[in-house]
């Protein structure tokens, strides 16, 4: 054999691998999963940054708006009715669609009417958008306890990786549409339609609302996963929802490490969070329009958002989930620091482009590798929208409520000082990731192995 001959020998395995790699996107489970991404980060963003810029343009304070990072509180506490999800069914729906896809159904056509509501409100009045915002995130968590537990249950084990990867681009994807895009709409309905401000933000919001007729789409056309062997229970829903709870709290309980484990599934995404609490009052204060904002997002946001979920989908498979959680986890640090550097400069558009794609690139392959790792943490299909519900509870927890402050440090310490403090947020997740990794945690962890669906 010629030197030459054993060359393409040696590379042909690594063409069939790339060939492999990207024809796992195209199956059509992992496309379902795409689109259910998509129809998950569409209302999160309506009640972060979206709603961040709404109160902005009318004149709300720095406080108010960081106080309403709390409007995520169902994020945190969706684990206390993630059991009905798996325990309980949907009249009608669940009869024709299945388990998961008539809780899907249901849960989306709740968005659409819960987002509608919060167009209606008046940014004036603060309390009432509080109140129609904690309606749609409440929607909007209950989505994501069924989606996550679709995704575990229906996706074949050597399409855990792209699936996820594909959840994270889309995901960011419906939240980069429902800021950018939605202020782009508010824009055109201004200065096309010639409406006021506040029936332009109205309409954008209706406009919002149908978009979530995506996830509906998907999930009619979605296959049902196979249901788990049911685990022996007696009595009627409630006795079940209860059982389907304690299974789930056990399962996390027993492990080695519990507390620990919880406090890094805290903490690992509070730096990202922290500074993303402040990021859109950071870019419009210092003096960047609405325009300014939604273009960059639009284009540098949009590109980095889908390099960094595909890229961290196929990172996930090389490497182990310790070190691609150290990799996520020193990326997202210093995505803070680029804002620090913007914050000094001040209004330069390439430098806010260059720092926008480093935060939407880092933040995504950061959630895939998260994803990744808690998706292994839930190993029981007949309580797993429980489990996962569990975790990324834990995880709201900085969003939600740890990041709430972030206005007040903003205020008093001025933005340079803010990012950098922001990013010091991150040490005491790696501190707490070295001591697992040291520990052998990492070393126990299996991928999931949920059923596929009933036809396969």
């Amino acid at each position: 054999m010629t030197s030459q001959e054993a060359a393409a020998e040696a590379a042909a395995p690594q063409r069939r691998s790339w060939s492999e790699a990207a024809a796992v996107y195209l199956r059509r489970d992992v496309l379902i999963v795409l689109f259910l991404g998509f129809s998950a980060g569409l209302p999160l963003a309506l009640t972060g940054a979206t709603l961040l810029n709404w109160m902005s343009e009318f004149g709300v304070n720095l406080r108010t708006i960081g106080l309403f990072a709390m409007v995520g509180t169902p994020y945190t506490l969706k684990f206390l009715w993630a059991p009905l999800v798996d325990a309980i069914e949907i009249p009608f729906l669940t009869r024709r669609l299945g388990r998961r896809r008539g809780w899907l159904v249901f849960t989306q056509l709740l968005l659409m009417v819960t987002i509608a509501i919060l167009g209606l409100q008046d940014p004036s009045v603060p309390f009432f958008v509080a109140l129609a915002a904690l309606f749609v995130a409440t929607a909007s968590a209950t989505q994501d306890i069924v989606i996550d537990a679709y995704r575990i249950d229906r996706l074949a084990p050597d399409e855990r990786e792209a699936g996820m990867g594909s959840y994270v681009a889309a995901y960011r994807v419906g939240m980069l549409v429902s800021t950018a895009g939605a202020l782009y709409i508010v824009s055109g309905f201004e200065l096309a339609g010639g409406l006021p401000k506040m029936e332009a933000w109205r309409a954008s919001f209706f406009c919002m609302a149908g978009l979530v007729g995506v996830g509906i789409a998907a999930s009619l056309l979605a296959r049902e996963p196979a249901a788990p062997s049911a685990e022996p229970t007696s009595g009627g829903a409630l006795q079940r929802v209860v059982h389907t709870a304690r299974g789930a709290f056990v399962d996390f309980g027993s492990r080695d490490a519990a507390l620990a484990i919880f406090l890094f599934i805290v903490l690992f995404k509070l730096c990202d969070a922290f500074a993303g609490a402040m990021t859109v009052p950071f870019v419009r204060g210092i003096g960047f329009s609405r325009e300014d904002y939604a273009n960059i997002v639009k284009i540098w946001g949009f590109t980095a958002t889908l390099l960094g979920g595909f890229f961290g989908g196929w990172y996930a498979r090389q490497v182990s989930v310790a070190t691609g959680l150290w990799v996520g986890a020193i990326l997202q640090l210093a995505s803070n620091l680029m804002f620090a550097v913007q914050a000094a400069v001040g209004v330069n558009h390439a430098l806010l482009a260059v720092t926008m794609f480093v935060e939407n690139f880092t933040g995504a392959l950061g959630t895939v590798v998260f994803v990744v790792y808690v998706s292994a943490l839930c190993t029981n299909a007949n309580h797993t929208a429980t489990q996962f519900a569990v975790v990324t509870s834990l995880a709201a927890i900085g969003r939600t409520y740890l990041s709430a402050t972030a206005g007040f440090v903003a205020e008093a310490a001025g933005w340079v000082p803010f990012f950098f403090i922001s990013s010091a947020v991150a040490i005491p997740s790696l501190i707490l990731l070295w001591w697992l990794q040291r520990r052998g945690h990492f070393e126990t962890l299996t991928k999931p192995t949920g059923p596929l669906a009933a036809d396969d």
